[in-house]
């Protein structure tokens, strides 16, 4: 069954702030913060979570490394490390 509810639009942009993508959708992003409260996973960990989720910089760079992912625009572990001459 699906539902509709109301938020207002100060609740709305909190949520938005903390979707892990921007293709998250609610229901999703709802889910995941109901789990963790319940499984009751490391408060400092949720905290320090939410704080990088609240850094727009961060945020942006995050959904740029998942697009490009995505694009296949990203960096095997072999290319990477031979770039910083470790030879892995």
């Amino acid at each position: 069954m699906v539902t509709t509810i109301q938020l207002d639009e100060k609740t709305k942009l909190m949520l938005d702030k903390l979707k892990v993508h921007y293709r998250e959708s609610y229901n999703e992003l709802l889910w995941r913060m109901v789990e963790v409260y319940q499984n009751g996973k490391d408060r400092e960990s949720l905290v320090e979570t939410l704080e990088v989720m609240s850094d727009p910089q961060a945020m942006r760079e995050i959904a740029e490394a998942l697009e490009d992912y995505d694009n296949k625009k990203s960096k095997t572990l072999k290319q990477f490390s031979k770039e910083l001459g470790l030879d892995v």
